[in-house]
């Protein structure tokens, strides 16, 4: 679901961390405890690996030590703000055939969502990945790719096109964008105002979404220190 994804999607991140959205049972974390275990993966910060932690939203942070993949970070969640659970997400999910073998992916959309933090590297990178959907396929855009588009472009330009393309889908997604409408009468400098925006408005959301959590680290921190 990280940088990795990202490359599979065409807007390429290097990237030497490996993220995964995971179910969060205990039959399913048995199984990803062997995984890394084989992978000779060290726990490298609170909290530890407990079911517990990753129902409230915390991420589980490893280093690997094999040959192979020598000091590559594993980062897994199984919680996200305003990204649907795990089952949902498996439903939706891509399967990527490559030389190497099969990997799943979150879909593009569930994505573009779960990248919709506070740090500054995300905004970009949606931008990109939703972009480069659409260059991609705008030649044969079903109705709900045109949908995702008007959601999630960040580009200007390029929502003022679609916006003109398919003016009556637009209408209807603006019901729960508004920015759509200033993009309707191709008014750009308008619209990249709120399109700035918007995207404050979302870090501000991450931020007090994170701020129980970092809270709880903070006091496994200290219990830890004590402890030594």
């Amino acid at each position: 679901m990280g940088g990795q994804a990202c490359v599979f999607y065409g807007a390429a991140e290097f990237s030497r961390d490996t993220d995964f959205a995971v179910l969060a049972d205990a039959s399913n974390l048995s199984a990803i405890r062997s995984a890394l275990e084989d992978l000779q993966a060290e726990l490298i910060a609170i909290p530890p690996f407990e079911v517990s932690y990753l129902e409230r939203g915390h991420a589980i942070h490893f280093r690997c030590r094999r040959d192979d993949v020598l000091d590559m970070r594993v980062d897994i969640m199984a919680k996200m703000r305003g990204v649907d659970p795990f089952p949902e997400l498996w439903e939706r999910r891509t399967d990527a055939e490559t030389s190497e073998g099969l990997f799943t992916l979150m879909s593009l959309p569930d994505l573009v969502q779960a990248k919709k933090t506070q740090r500054d590297k995300d905004w970009p990178m949606i931008r990109r990945l939703v972009d480069q959907n659409y260059f991609a396929n705008r030649n044969s855009a079903t109705n709900a790719q045109v949908k995702f588009w008007l959601r999630e472009l960040r580009t200007p330009e390029t929502l003022i096109e679609v916006a003109t393309n398919w003016r009556g889908e637009c209408e209807q997604v603006a019901a729960h964008r508004e920015l759509l409408l200033s993009a309707m009468v191709g008014n750009r400098e308008r619209l990249d105002e709120e399109l700035q925006i918007e995207e404050r408005r979302e870090r501000a959301a991450d931020r007090e979404y994170w701020k129980p959590l970092r809270a709880e680290l903070e006091t496994l921190r200290r219990e830890r220190l004590r402890i030594r």
